[in-house]
């Protein structure tokens, strides 16, 4: 019997991979007792209602009678009024979807053929589980067709696919609340991890003083690195990044949406084997240099480092590749150089203003950091007020470049700041500033705020420990987070990169 003659046993006719299945002789997954035996119990009892409001939605349902009866019982529950048959075929009749939903003798026959909501929960799961199967079998459908079409492009086909079933996973999935008894046992365990660590809870940058305030770089924290050009943002994450899978280990994947990947590697080569970038891209090396290259390069060899430099790489395809480098690599920490040269992608780009799309863009990349539970460092540009503000050109977080949702998506937000390059000679408190640099932490969300001086070796494009004569690096001050000396001028510069663009990052030889 065809199905789709009989209203009680048809399926959604949106769903493809249904025709397909029946084509090839196969029924989809579906588990229509579990259907009516949740929709039952919803109708006798409000509290499976609590139980699987979260978990369903009308598409879940194979049935498409079942899909407009679980939307009815939503909308009721959302305006908080009763839900038993009465009001749900009364709120189907206003609709006019009553006859579609089977009628009032099909609501009666649901609610007959339960007596308990107690397993309505695991029903639910299982609902969900048919559902994602036959979402998947739509989505190798759709890949196996466009495969045969020769004008298809393969790379778009690939984008598609993969951004097709990402969204089968997070629209079906939903995250339980924790209990209290959970989370605190959780949280000793860390902290105990902790403690073993010497203090360090997140990846650490190799900064001592800068690990020492952020406990290293923390899982889900996005992190926003903001400076004019030319004052050494590039130089400083490499010079992190560096650290990190060299000295510590962590692989680290950096996606540079402005240098390309070998002009990357070649800076991080020029700060790991000591000789200036300038001799490296002119290959003007005596045999001494060349042996010092050879032999120093190779622990950057076989660092646990990841560069990617498409060029205006989307949101989407920045998560899609995110969740591949931690999955097949462990990655523990991502960067973004820089975020302004990030595009939304899809439908979305096409309308609303720029400042619109940076603000979609910091909010998915906070997502991205929380959803892989790893800190994502995002470069950024400042405005050019900066430039024209008289003193000492400090700038402040009102500066950040297009838009406010940065500072507000933010976890931490540092700015690196070099008198030197405004020929200026000293800091604020009389320090020579030659060869310095102040990493000043203007938003922290869960520590305090602080300004830490390090070196800064043009030559290198290199960051290091600065040590003052107790062998230490040198901290300025902190002080304590709070909203009114967020909205203060407590902010820096930073910037790096190689580019004939004035707006763009030049590290200076």
């Amino acid at each position: 019997m065809d199905a789709n003659k009989n209203p009680q046993n048809s399926f959604r006719p949106q769903a493809k991979q249904s025709v397909v299945a029946l084509d090839q002789g196969r029924i989809p997954p579906q588990v229509v007792s579990f259907e009516e035996a949740v929709l039952g119990a919803v109708l006798i009892d409000n509290s499976a209602i609590n139980a699987v409001i979260d978990i369903l939605s009308p598409e879940s349902f194979y049935k498409h009678q079942h899909g407009l009866i679980f939307k009815t019982v939503k909308e009721l529950f959302g305006r908080s009024e009763p839900v038993d048959i009465l009001t749900v075929a009364n709120e189907l009749r206003v609709n006019g979807e009553l006859e579609a939903a089977g009628g009032e003798h099909y609501l009666i026959e649901l609610s007959n053929k339960v007596s308990s909501s107690a397993h309505s929960e695991y029903h639910a799961r299982v609902i969900v589980q048919k559902h994602i199967q036959r979402e998947m079998i739509k989505v190798a459908s759709n890949i196996i067709d466009k495969s045969f079409d020769e004008t298809t492009d393969v790379f778009d086909l690939l984008d598609e696919a993969e951004q097709d079933l990402f969204e089968v996973a997070h629209s079906n999935i939903v995250k339980n609340y924790e209990s209290a008894r959970d989370l605190v046992k959780e949280a000793i365990n860390r902290i105990e991890e902790i403690s073993k660590k010497e203090g360090l809870s997140g990846v650490p940058s190799g900064f001592t003083e800068v690990d020492r305030i952020t406990a290293g770089w923390q899982p889900s924290d996005l992190i926003i690195l903001a400076a004019r050009p030319g004052m050494g943002k590039t130089a400083f994450v490499l010079s992190m990044a560096r650290n990190m899978v060299i000295d510590h280990k962590t692989p680290v994947a950096v996606f540079s949406l402005e240098m390309a990947a070998v002009q990357l590697i070649t800076r991080l080569i020029s700060s790991e084997t000591g000789l200036s970038s300038e001799k490296l891209r002119k290959g003007t090396l005596n045999d001494a240099e060349w042996q010092q290259l050879l032999t120093k390069v190779r622990a950057l060899e076989n660092a646990p480092l990841f560069i990617d430099d498409t060029p205006a790489i989307s949101v989407f395809d920045l998560r899609a590749k995110c969740r591949r480098l931690v999955a097949q690599h462990g990655v523990g920490m991502v960067v973004i150089d820089y975020l302004q040269l990030m595009t939304v992608g899809g439908q979305k780009s096409s309308g609303g203003n720029r400042e619109q799309e940076i603000s979609t863009i910091s909010r998915s990349l906070k997502s991205i950091a929380k959803e892989l539970n790893i800190p994502v460092i995002a470069l950024s540009q400042l405005s050019r007020a900066v430039e024209s503000r008289a003193g000492d050109k400090r700038p402040q977080l009102s500066d950040l470049r297009e838009s406010g949702a940065i500072e507000q998506d933010a976890d931490i937000v540092c700015f690196i700041y070099r008198p030197e390059y405004y020929d200026i000679e000293t800091f604020r408190d009389g320090d020579p500033a030659e060869g310095k640099a102040e990493l000043i932490i203007a938003k922290h969300r869960n520590g305090s705020l602080s300004d830490v001086r390090l070196r800064f070796e043009g030559a290198m494009a290199k960051f290091s420990d600065l040590e003052d004569m107790d062998n230490g690096p040198l901290v300025l001050e902190s002080k304590l987070n709070n909203d009114q000396f967020l909205g203060g001028d407590h902010s820096m510069d930073g910037g790096g990169g190689f580019s004939n663009d004035p707006n763009d990052d030049d590290i200076p030889f």
